[in-house]
Parts: C-alpha cells; structure tokens; sequence
C-alpha cells in the first residue's frame, strides 16, 4: 500500500515538472512574441521590407510589326542569359568534375566559337572563385533563344536540374528583324533598354501602341534568389500592320544597292508608292557605311531637304499651264544654250553641242532645258513671283505631310512676299528648274503620285491597321490631301509631256523606256552645294534623280529614285536614276498581273507541277489554288487543314484545333499560326522563316491564357 502512494507521488511530480517545463515554454514564447512585436517590432518590419518588394513593373510583350500580307517584319523575341549558382544545395564537387568534360564537349558542339576547353577551364575557374556572397556566375556564351535553352537543359551535369547543378536563366526580351535590312530604317529600331520604347520609324510614330500596358508583380528575397510573383498580367502591346510588300521591298532594295555599287555612290534613295490609296509599298534608304558596305543609316525619303533639280520643271510648268500663260505649243528660244541673266549664267546640258535652239514649251520639258523653263517663268510671272509661288502652294508644296515617320521634313519653298530679303533677280529662273528650294523626296513623289491619279493628291501612309489581340483596332483609310491639284486639260498636257520624256527619241528619259511596261516620268540632274565653295562641277557634288509612274495609261504605282555623289560616270538623272526606276517597274509589274502574253511557260516531265501547300486556313489555300488551277481533294470538317501534295493534286484534310488546347501550328506558314495561336489567347514569338517546324508548348495541352509560346520556322 505505501508503494503504491509513492509511485503516485512520483508521478504527480513528474507531471508537475513536464507542466511546469512546458509552463516556461509557452512563457517564454509569449514574452519571445511581445518583444518581436512590440520592442522589436520596427527591426523586423524594416528588415521584412528590405527582402520583400512591392509594386514591381513588369514589362508587356512589345507588339509586333508586320507587312501588308502580314508577315513578320519586327517582333520581340525572348532571349535567355545563363549563369551558375555553384552555393545551389545540392551542388557537388565530384559530380562537377565527373560531367565537366562531357558538358564541355556538348556547349562546343552548339557553341562552336570556342573549345571544350575553354568552356571547361571558364566553369573550373568559376568553381574555385565560388562565393556565398557571388551566387551569379555567367557562363561564357551569348544569349541563347527557348529552344537553345531547352537543349542546355538536356546536357550532362545541367540535366540534373537547377538544384544540383546551379544552372538557372534569366529571361530576355529583345526586338528582331527577321527580314534584316528591309525598309529597316522605316520600321525603325528601339532602345537597347527594353523599357525606353522607340527609338525612331514605326517603332517610336506608334511606340504607345506597340509598348501595351506593364504589370505589377511582387519580389521577395529567398535563399540568395530573388523570386517574383506575379499580381497584375501585363497587356500586350498592340501590332502595326504596315503597308510595306515584303516582295516590292525585296526588288525595290536589290536595284537600288546594285546601281549604288555600280556608281559607287555616297547614298541612294528609292520609294514606290500605290497611286490609288498612298500605300507605301517599299522604301529603302541606303548609305555608304564604308568602303564598298551600304546600309540603312538615315531616312533620306523623308528627311532629306535638299534642292530637286529639273524634276521640279514639271511643278513650273503646271502652274504656268494652269494660269494659262503658256500652252505646250508656245514656241521658246534657248538658243546656243547657254543665258546670261541679272549678271549669272544659265546653262543647258548641251550647251557645248550648240543647244537646242527654237522650241516649244513642251520640249522644254520632254529636253529637260533649263533656259527654256526658266524663260516661260520669266515671262510668265517677271513682274509678280509671287503668284508664281502662289501656284506652288496651291499644288500642295508647303504643306504638312503629317507622316506617320517622325523626323520628316517640310519642303522649304520661300516668297518674295514673305522672305523679300532673301528673294533676288536670280531667284525666280533659278527656282523654276529646281533650285532655290529643299523638298524631301517624298514630296516629289507624292506630287508626281498626284498627277498619275488624275490629278488627285492623297497622303503618303505606311500603316494600314492597328490591331489589339487579333482584332482590328483601327484602320486607315485615304486621305485626300487636295481633290484636284490643277484643271483637267493641264493634266492632259503635263501628262503628254511626262510620257514624251520617256519615249520620244530625244526625251532625258530615255534610258527608262520599256518594252514590257510603258513608263512616265521626268528626270533630274542637280549640282549640290559644296558650303562656302558654293556649287561645283564633278560627279561628287551631284544628285541625280527620276521620278515616275507606271504603267502610262492606267497608272497603278509611282516611285522615285535619287542617287546621291556617284563617283563613276557622268551624272545623269536618265541613265543612273531612270534605270533603277526601269528595273523596278518591270519586276513589279510582271510579279503583280495573272499572266503575260510575253512570258512562255513549257510543261515539264521530270518535275512535279503541283506546288507544295501549307496547312492552315482552308479559304485561304483554296483561293490560292483556285488562281493556279491546282487540283485538289477535299475531305475536310472545319476551316482548318493539313495539306499533302501528291503527284497531280493536293490532298485537303481536317486538323483539329480546339478552343481549349494549344493548337498544333507545324506546317503552318507563320500568318496562319500566329493567328491560331493569338485566336486561342496565346502570345506568339517566331524565330527563322518559312515553314513551322517546332513549337515550344506542346499542341493538345491546356491553354494558359497570355502564354508565350516560341515557334521555329524553316
């Protein structure tokens, strides 16, 4: 009995020792708890703070922009810098140098710029460096694209995952040109940071478009790493669709830079444009970057103020025509071809062959003469140039353009009334063959367009829509600047002159003239002002130019060409800038009709005739064959399609594209699978051209909406 009670007492005590124990405990943690969150409150609160960070931007996917037909001419790409954790948990030293040297090999075979030992001896070197303070070793190879990053993924040692080999990427966003130097100073370029937005071109006129709308996330310091959490999703910017026709462009370019070879000229400039709408449909602008490289470095089309030459006869004689103080058959004497006025003298191109002697007004045209415009404005507007000047406004030469490409300038015409201090005797002959006055090129052309469109002048446009998350946005229409730039029979008189430069025996133009596609146009041959040495003759100091419209009788497109300080040859506006213009009317208009009577085309038994077609967009194909007279086998469900081409005809099926799974875009051109994929709310980042041949989410599975998803074209 008195064992028993002394066993209870022991295990009476032995409960109060655990209660008083745990008693202490819980004491202990609330006092611990009062002091953390009343006398240590501020400490804790400031040092939460420093570890968690709120309102972090998160930068939108920057829009992107495309062709008229919507290819890709501008787009952001992610882009992946590496580095290595060698503190990561579960780094080891043995199992480094176990797979260092077969990793090495790997990183050599897709990075071939340097040695698998290099790479081996960079990461070594990286190791024995090793800091807790320094978690961020990069790896010595350039950044690296989503596919590129996957494969890194893949190698020995960097297969184990992030924890145990300290690999990790940090993503990058930057802005790709997958057509390069096409009209790239046009499309314009951006900051190198991401964030500043347009640099210049489309890039900064519709930077507040393009740029969307950031995010709002949240980060937080963790083991040396800092983690984001994402609270707001950013909002894409919106895409530019311009008007630029990627094959226009292509041919536009090429004819362009193999004249400017050939001549090896300072610069050159060359603009086709759609007569009916302003649609810019190509514009190239290039520079010599050195010796023997040109490149686009500045926008001359529009920026460039520089004096016309005797592309600007053509204005003169319209306003003279339009007052009715000269008609084409006026006669006009430019005698020996050279004219002494008000103390200077006034030359024609072929005053040492005697000149042209007595002709009429519209040969002062068709010749290119001068003395011979500059007499019938003399005669005409002597004892008031200001109306004179007063014409040229009123065919639209002093107005704002209001282009879409920032930087452009405004054409520089002076009045006597309003600038009589730096009007003189000369003034007024010398302005009426294209002196005396700065007009950007895109001026010339857009007046020259004016008149290839019976005689109404639109805006020169490089943008066609606006569209935010696949929908259309906004859409540009024509703007009509001036309904009717002169009367209807100056028209026809101007429009006689312009075609009889090209195709009479003796017109300037000659060397434009085709047999495929009859071309009118003026050329123009001015001498640039060299500063305080003034004018100079020699084939540097030149600037020779033809501008134009095609085909004649119902005009479609017009361009001009300028071709700035040829060293080689004589300047010549006809044979320099008029052949360019020629080679590029010629392509353009036999890529842009059905057929030709002039080009023959034979069966061939070897090769298949049936073209190979893409999958996508069942309408779209089917107009296409449709055109080409390509027989095919429909068997389809649906508006999308898999295409296969047999010998005679292409086989049509049905490809399956859900609402709620990613869809699989392989074999898709790139325009049909940005659109499946925006279409399904995902974003859309394409590397390569042609055909998809990789895409980086895995069509079936499970939208994530705002996903980006990298696609690989070949």
């Amino acid at each position: 009995m008195a064992k028993n009670s002394d066993n209870s007492k022991k295990i009476q005590r032995n409960y109060f020792l655990i209660a008083l124990i745990f008693g202490a405990i819980v004491i202990a943690i609330i006092v611990r708890a009062v002091m953390v969150s009343f006398v240590e409150g501020n400490f804790w609160r400031e040092l939460g703070d420093k570890t968690i960070q709120t309102g972090i931007p998160i930068q939108a996917t920057r829009g992107n922009i495309y062709s008229d037909n919507y290819e890709l001419m501008a787009t952001s790409e992610f882009r992946y810098r590496l580095y290595l954790d060698f503190w990561a948990e579960g780094i080891h030293e043995d199992t480094l140098r176990k797979y260092i040297k077969p990793l090495s090999v790997e990183l050599n075979k897709m990075f071939p710029s340097k040695s698998a030992a290099t790479y081996e001896a960079h990461i070594m070197r990286g190791w024995r460096q090793r800091s807790p303070k320094n978690r961020e070793y990069r790896l010595n190879i350039d950044e690296v694209n989503y596919l590129q990053l996957k494969a890194i993924r893949q190698m020995p040692f960097f297969k184990q995952g992030q924890n145990k080999s300290g690999l990790y990427a940090r993503s990058l966003v930057k802005r790709t040109k997958p057509y390069g130097t096409l009209a790239s100073r046009t499309i314009g370029d951006i900051y190198g940071e991401f964030d500043k937005g347009g640099k210049n071109g489309l890039e900064l006129a519709f930077d507040s478009l393009l740029r969307g709308r950031p995010g709002v996330g949240t980060r937080q310091r963790v083991q040396g790493r800092n983690i984001q959490v994402t609270d707001k999703n950013p909002v894409p910017g919106c895409d530019i669709i311009s008007t630029i026709d990627i094959n226009m462009q292509d041919i536009t370019e090429k004819a362009l830079l193999e004249k400017l070879k050939e001549l090896d000229a300072e610069s050159g400039t060359a603009v086709l444009m759609e007569v009916k709408t302003g649609e810019i449909k190509a514009i190239t602008n290039m520079g010599r970057i050195r010796e023997g490289v040109w490149g686009e470095t500045k926008n001359y089309a529009v920026s460039d103020l520089s004096e016309p030459g005797s592309t600007f006869k053509v204005a003169s004689m319209m306003v003279a025509l339009d007052d009715d103080l000269v008609r084409p058959g006026d006669p006009v004497d430019v005698d020996n071809g050279i004219f002494e006025y008000a103390g200077s003298t006034l030359r024609d191109h072929n005053a040492n062959r005697g000149g042209y002697g007595m002709i009429n007004a519209a040969k002062s045209i068709w010749f290119s003469s001068n003395i011979g415009v500059a007499k019938i404005i003399l005669r005409s507007y002597g004892n008031n140039p200001g109306k004179y000047v007063d014409g040229l406004y009123r065919l639209g030469f002093n107005q704002d353009l209001h282009l879409d490409i920032p930087g452009y300038g405004i054409a520089r015409i002076r009045h006597p009334q309003i600038s009589p201090n730096t009007w003189y005797k000369t003034t007024l002959p010398w302005m009426s063959f294209g002196y005396e006055t700065q007009i950007p090129p895109i001026y010339t052309l857009t007046f020259f367009n004016a008149i290839a469109n019976n005689g109404t002048m639109v805006k020169p446009i490089f943008v066609k829509e606006i569209r935010e998350d696949s929908r259309v946005k906004e859409k540009k229409e024509i703007v009509v600047l001036k309904k009717h730039i002169c009367s209807d029979l100056t028209l026809q008189h101007i429009r006689e002159m312009l075609d009889s430069v090209v195709n009479h025996p003796q017109g300037t133009g000659k060397p434009a003239r085709s047999e495929l596609v009859r071309i009118s146009g003026k050329t123009g041959t001015a001498q640039l002002s060299q500063g305080a040495a003034g004018y100079k003759a020699g084939g540097l100091s030149h600037q020779v130019s033809f501008c134009g419209y095609f085909p004649s009788n119902d005009p479609q497109y017009s361009c001009i060409v300028v071709i700035r300080k040829p060293r080689n040859g004589n300047a010549s506006g006809g044979y320099m800038s008029g052949r360019v213009f020629k080679r590029i009317a010629e392509e353009v208009f036999v890529q842009n009709i059905a057929a030709s009577p002039r080009l023959t085309a034979y069966n061939d038994t070897i090769i298949s005739k049936t073209p190979c077609v893409k999958s996508g967009l069942f309408e779209h194909s089917k107009y296409a064959m449709k055109k080409l007279n390509v027989k095919y086998v429909d068997n389809l469900e649906g508006e999308w399609m898999s295409a296969q081409t047999a010998n005679d005809h292409v086989l049509i099926s049905s490809r399956n594209i859900s609402g709620n799974l990613v869809p699989n875009v392989v074999g898709m051109g790139a325009k049909d699978a940005v659109y499946a994929m925006e279409s399904a709310g995902l974003r859309v980042s394409l590397t390569g051209q042609g055909t998809v041949v990789a895409q980086s989410v895995a069509a079936g599975s499970r939208i994530e909406k705002g996903r980006m998803v990298m696609i690989q074209l070949k």
